[in-house]
């Protein structure tokens, strides 16, 4: 490292940082104390689906570096995901306003700086803030994310797990925390002992402890959240009619009273995309860039079985176009196991002021490759605005770790007036879509005979008089579904054209007493087991067998991902 001149170290930064294709450009290179602009430090477009770090003590300018690398992605025609935890990545919806001491630095690392602003779409949890809502329904949220929101033991997330079965394999569509509940105490019943005996391993202690729990979250205002209508993640793909992506940002002022809430919901943002999103294989660009910022939180006291969902996620997600940067303080907060597979590092300044942070130190630099730098006197130097860094380049391979001054955002570094997020969002067409909750009929009206009370024109789901447990069938409705998923696994799944001729209007008008009656669900019969059956027919006697086999794993296991998440949209 000393032997080396400033002009060798200068050419070796040059040599790694040119790059043929697209793109983003992160600033401008330090060597022995000088920026030199003539050695730009820059990220390949290509590489962003391999994941990244941004990290660095509070105060150093990690919100700033994913500000300005969102704004060269949407520019690239790129969507990205924000999590705004401060409040001030609203700001990539105003023009920055140019200054003597913006030009100086500008200029300083050659960036052709102007003012502008990008499109944003402003989203909020439940409603909790000024952008469209945003709902997830327990039961696509599954047993696993909801067991980290509300802090269960290995035990009784099994055990959420056997209730989420019994829910699935009878027709209870878990829509809020009201439907899990009324589940939950249904198999706790004198009424339900004979399917809870079924189930095993569900205790009523543990069913206690579980209900308590949802009491908890409704506290909390929770239940904002969990309902109708459920927002689609490829809402997150779309561009500008420019081209431009656009910038979707998640507002979350109420971050700190609600950090498990946050993180958790980010993977199931992640889990939905994974189950939706086709292979795509090595993309010019990414299809969509994550920032997850204080990712610290998705690891606090994680089980094993979150800790290896989201490890897979993050490993197989990649080849669907999507790339993920966590943002955090220092490596040490990300487990190894997911560290070692972010190719992309911006690392922000450190302190060493205890000797816990002496300790992380070393192990951040320890996961750099071999530089001309003292990394240790390096990462406790760099100020404001700078920051080391090294990414994958085109061929796959580590670029040299340089010490960067980084670019400064066109658009404001602060939050846009509240005036404008307001019109902005009251301007989205996603408003008119998700703006207001619907309560269909679900679990809860179909174990207590209530009649469901739709609230807008969002409101379909389940029709009245879908099988529950004890209670009656009423044929038409679940005829349609059958034949709906009879016809997808003849097409998806067989990959042959169905012979199943889609509802006619007369069968979707039909009244219950008009529908031919159907059996009661038991322990081996079920919706799932019906449409296995029923294809079976449709296919011939001598396929019946591995329809009905089909049909039942479809509709009790494969319908729910990774993360035990599950669609409306995928199970139709």
């Amino acid at each position: 490292m000393a032997n080396k001149t400033t002009a060798e170290k200068l050419a070796t930064l040059q040599k790694g940082y040119t790059l043929e294709g697209a793109t983003i450009e992160l600033g401008a290179a330090i060597i022995d104390g000088e920026l030199h602009k003539d050695a730009p430090v820059r990220l390949p477009l290509s590489m962003m689906n391999r994941h990244g770090l941004v990290a660095g003590a509070t105060g150093t300018g990690k919100t700033v570096t994913l500000h300005m690398m969102a704004e060269q992605l949407s520019t690239a025609g790129v969507p990205v995901f924000l999590a705004d935890i401060k409040g001030d990545l609203s700001g990539l919806a105003t023009a920055a306003t140019g200054s003597e001491k913006l030009t100086a630095r500008t200029e300083g690392i050659g960036q052709a700086w102007q003012g502008r602003t990008f499109p944003v779409e402003f989203l909020a949890l439940g409603g909790d803030g000024n952008g469209v809502p945003v709902r997830a329904t327990v039961s696509s949220f599954g047993p696993i994310l909801l067991s980290r929101i509300m802090e269960l033991n290995d035990t009784q997330e099994s055990s959420l797990q056997l209730v989420f079965y019994f829910a699935d394999k009878n027709g209870l569509e878990l829509i809020d925390l009201k439907d899990l509940r009324a589940v939950i105490q249904f198999l706790t019943s004198a009424e339900g002992k004979d399917q809870l005996e079924e189930l095993g391993g569900l205790s009523k202690a543990t069913a206690g402890v579980i209900l308590r729990e949802l009491v908890s979250l409704e506290a909390q205002g929770l239940e904002k959240f969990f309902g109708e209508p459920e927002f689609d993640t490829a809402e997150l793909l779309r561009t500008a009619p420019d081209g431009r992506g656009v910038i979707t940002c998640l507002e979350l002022p109420t971050l700190q009273t609600k950090p498990m809430l946050f993180s958790t919901f980010l993977m199931w943002l992640l889990a939905d995309l994974f189950e939706d999103l086709p292979e795509a294989g090595d993309l010019d660009k990414p299809k969509l860039v994550f920032f997850l910022d204080e990712a610290h939180l998705l690891f606090n006291d994680a089980s094993k079985a979150f800790l290896e969902a989201i490890t897979t996620t993050v490993r197989l997600i990649r080849s669907k176009g999507v790339g993920i940067f966590f943002v955090t303080q220092t490596p040490k907060d990300v487990p190894a196991e997911v560290l070692g597979q972010l190719a992309n590092r911006v690392q922000h300044a450190l302190r060493a002021f205890t000797p816990e942070d002496a300790k992380a130190l070393k192990a951040t630099v320890s996961t750099f490759p071999m530089s001309d730098y003292d990394l240790e006197e390096t990462l406790t130097s760099a100020g404001i605005g700078e920051a080391v860094i090294t990414v994958m380049n085109e061929k796959g391979a580590p670029t040299p770790v340089a010490l960067t001054r980084l670019r400064a955002p066109e658009s404001v570094m602060g939050p846009s007036d509240e005036a404008l997020v307001r019109s902005t969002v009251a301007g989205s067409a996603l408003l008119a879509k998700y703006g207001t909750a619907v309560d269909n009929h679900s679990a809860f009206e179909k174990l207590s005979g209530k009649a469901a009370a739709p609230t807008g024109p969002a409101a379909g789901g389940s029709v009245p008089g879908e099988s529950v447990p004890g209670g009656p069938v009423q044929g038409g409705a679940v005829q349609d579904d059958v034949d709906a998923e009879a016809r997808r696994i003849e097409e998806e799944i067989l990959g042959r054209p169905s012979s199943r001729p889609a509802p006619s209007a007369e069968t979707r008008r039909r009244t219950p007493a008009e529908s031919p009656p159907a059996p009661r669900p038991g322990a081996g019969d079920s919706m799932a087991g019906d449409i296995g059956g029923m294809l079976g027919g449709a296919l011939g006697g001598g396929l019946k067998s591995m329809a009905r086999s089909i049909g039942t794993q479809l509709g009790r296991e494969l319908l729910r991902g990774v993360f035990g998440t599950s669609s409306r949209r995928r199970r139709r």
